[in-house]
């Protein structure tokens, strides 16, 4: 089966997208845990997971102004 190269596009930015999530909430975890996630952490942790869902809407919305 062969993949066209929009396919592996989409495949790919979805891919690094959740890699830099997981980057960045290991480095929440890095910097504000030690053992237990502090209350400042946990806000940290929240923003990340906001700017991952504005990320992905950016995401979304930027593969389907190519088509």
């Amino acid at each position: 089966m062969e993949i066209d190269q929009e396919t592996r596009r989409e495949i790919l930015v979805g891919v690094v997208s959740v890699g830099v999530f997981i980057a960045l909430l290991m480095w929440v975890g890095a910097t504000y845990g030690d053992g237990s996630l502090t209350q400042t952490g946990a806000i940290a942790a929240v923003g990340v997971i906001v700017v991952f869902v504005l990320l992905m809407a950016g995401v979304g919305y930027w593969m389907a102004q190519q088509y």
